[in-house]
């Protein structure tokens, strides 16, 4: 299994999903929210320098991407 990313920021966190069909919805203060067609959920992306591995970890798996797809479209 390939390492996440130690230094994804929010707004490139948000670039990767825009290419894997997500699009901008609206930003709520330090959060983007990110929404996609025929899929119920949501992502709430941190506008942070620096992404946890955590919350990026959760950010891909509700995305439907994999590790693997996220750093190939990064």
């Amino acid at each position: 299994m390939p390492k996440l990313p130690r230094d994804c920021s929010g707004r490139e966190a948000v670039k990767v999903f825009q290419q894997a069909d997500w699009h901008v919805n609206r930003q709520t203060a330090s959060h983007i929210i990110m929404e996609k067609e025929g899929v119920e959920a949501i992502l709430s992306v941190p506008d942070h320098k620096v992404l946890d591995p955590g919350t990026l970890r959760a950010l891909i798996r509700y995305s439907g991407l994999t590790v693997e797809q996220f750093i190939h479209l990064r």
